[in-house]
């Protein structure tokens, strides 16, 4: 996503006057979910249109995150499926490895092969190589898509009762349909159409869970400093309070043990980078660059953290997908918390000061001289992929949000659908990915020294369903509307839904669902659910999932 167009619009104030361009469905976003749900509806004869602030589609899945965090395969089926088939279809090229022989690259992946020759699926992949898949999938079933095309969030819907009718975008355009999509990670059009939503966590006794609301003493994972050797101090001076605070620590106190607060998980980069010389390109100095910044990380590697390389994740021609890992990395921790709801400029600047941050840490780890010699030669070896995101200073042009908006809908998917201590009603889809949430502060203990806190990784003890429920608002608050990214479920829950091939599953099931309450001329939360069953079952969705013995 790009936010550089947007300012002019906000800028004149200037809308034009047009007349609404009329479909069956509208769907914004050009996320991963909208993918498969732009591909949904034309194959059930209805017409779409693809109303997308971006300019790139598929949202984070073509933005970097080529590791699939895909859980269970076995519970992946339909269209999610088979974008990963055409992934694998790209692979077969002899082409497509330009700097690395297949041979090479192996079949590494997440606990199971990056290619499954039976299935011809293909799980680990370029960034490149998936937003193609995405731009000839639309081109093949001729989808028109209207990119560079923002909300107007304050008067930018129009709504009978309580039914959407048109959508009007910050260049005075409108799209009439007879239902509507919010496919976006941020939930603008949810938001804008007046449908009830929730930012950041929900105490544990909101839902009566465990793992939601803060978290304070508990260290999942290795993303904390309790994985330093010794305690860190967060003073400029160490052990001095009146010296100061290091930058990236928060003064403020965490919130009790299981209180909600408005805070959300941290964003990050999902970055590809290579080491082969030839599509190599040096870590940039930002504009920005302050090396204060990341004093606080001069202090873990000089107490002999040496995890650096854990998430650099091999993906085809010697790049990676590279992801936050350690208690001071590429998640940007405590600088997103106004983000879901933030204007548009606010959040260029978020988006802006993110990309500042991470570049700044890669080259205060492979230039600054303070860092250990053996990282600093170990990171210079490194650089961003010359042929990845080359309209974008080969940078990714989507942030990963790992959370916003979430709707409070019909039905609120908790940890205790996750984890099978309540059943799921209506199922539409599966996910089974661990239940994980990033940091979502870094504090001071009441013994003074620096710690992070939100980190959840909690096992679902395999997949589980997801409700229908879940994609619709409450009665009343939009009849013909479906969220199938920025869906009802709690923050603890997100972590683990919120997965690319789960909003890619879920996008088509909500088109499913939207084509069949405009042809019964039922609201969404009245769609007749057995036969969304059969015809989801029909398409190829998992709905279930019996272990074999």
């Amino acid at each position: 996503m790009s936010f550089r167009n947007v300012c002019v619009f906000l800028a004149t104030g200037a809308l034009l006057v047009a007349a609404p361009r009329q479909s069956d469905v509208v769907i914004y976003g050009c996320t991963s979910g909208a993918m498969t749900a732009a591909v949904q509806v034309k194959k059930m004869g209805k017409s779409v249109q693809l109303v997308c602030p971006e300019k790139h589609l598929g949202g984070l899945t073509a933005g970097g995150l080529g590791w699939t965090d895909s859980g269970n395969k076995g519970v992946i089926g339909g269209l999610s499926r088979e974008f990963y088939h055409r992934v694998w279809r790209e692979y077969e090229k002899p082409e497509t490895w330009k700097w690395q022989t297949r041979d090479q690259f192996g079949n590494k992946g997440q606990g199971t092969e990056a290619i499954d020759k039976d299935a011809r699926t293909m799980w680990i992949f370029e960034p490149h190589v998936a937003e193609h898949v995405y731009e000839e999938w639309m081109k093949e079933l001729k989808i028109p898509i209207v990119r560079n095309a923002w909300l107007d969030r304050a008067k930018g819907v129009k709504k009978t009762g309580d039914r959407i009718t048109s959508i009007r975008t910050l260049d005075g355009k409108e799209y009439a349909a007879k239902m509507f999509l919010d496919a976006t990670y941020e939930g603008d059009l949810m938001a804008a159409a007046g449908v009830e939503y929730h930012v950041g966590r929900e105490s544990q006794k909101t839902y009566g869970e465990k793992w939601n609301g803060v978290q304070t003493g508990v260290l999942h994972h290795r993303h904390h400093f309790g994985a330093v050797k010794t305690p860190i101090s967060p003073y400029v001076v160490p052990g001095d309070p009146k010296s100061g605070i290091l930058p990236r620590i928060s003064k403020e106190h965490p919130g009790e043990y299981g209180e909600g607060d408005k805070k959300v998980q941290a964003y990050c980069y999902r970055m590809c980078l290579t080491k082969v010389p030839e599509n190599r390109l040096p870590f940039p100095k930002p504009a920005k660059y302050d090396a204060k910044q990341y004093e606080l990380l001069l202090r873990v590697f000089e107490a002999g953290w040496r995890e650096t390389f854990q998430k650099y994740d091999p993906i085809p021609n010697g790049k990676t997908d590279t992801n936050n890992h350690g208690p001071f990395s590429t998640d940007n921790i405590g600088m997103n918390y106004d983000y879901p709801d933030a204007t548009y400029e606010r959040r260029k600047a978020i988006w802006d000061e993110h990309r500042e941050y991470q570049q700044g840490l890669l080259y205060f780890m492979a230039n600054d001289p303070r860092m250990p010699e053996d990282v600093r030669k170990a990171v210079a070896e490194w650089g961003l992929a010359k042929d990845e995101f080359k309209d974008n200073g080969n940078w990714p042009h989507q942030m990963y949000i790992r959370e916003a908006r979430r709707m409070i809908g019909k039905y609120v998917m908790t940890e205790h659908e996750l984890t099978k201590k309540r059943p799921t009603p209506e199922s539409v889809g599966m996910g089974s990915y661990t239940i994980d949430s990033h940091n979502i502060q870094r504090y001071i203990t009441p013994e003074g020294y620096v710690q992070n806190e939100g980190d959840i990784g909690v096992s679902t003890n395999g997949p589980y369903q997801i409700s229908y429920g879940s994609l619709v608002p409450k009665k009343g608050q939009a009849a013909n509307l479906l969220v199938p990214v920025c869906l009802s479920s709690s923050h603890i829950a997100y972590g683990s839904i919120r997965m690319e091939p789960v909003f890619m599953i879920l996008g088509q099931s909500a088109a499913t669902a939207a084509v069949m309450a405009m042809d019964g001329g039922v609201a969404v939360q009245d769609v007749p659910y057995e036969k969304l069953r059969e015809r989801l079952l029909a398409d190829g969705q998992v709905l279930e999932f019996k272990r074999v013995q």
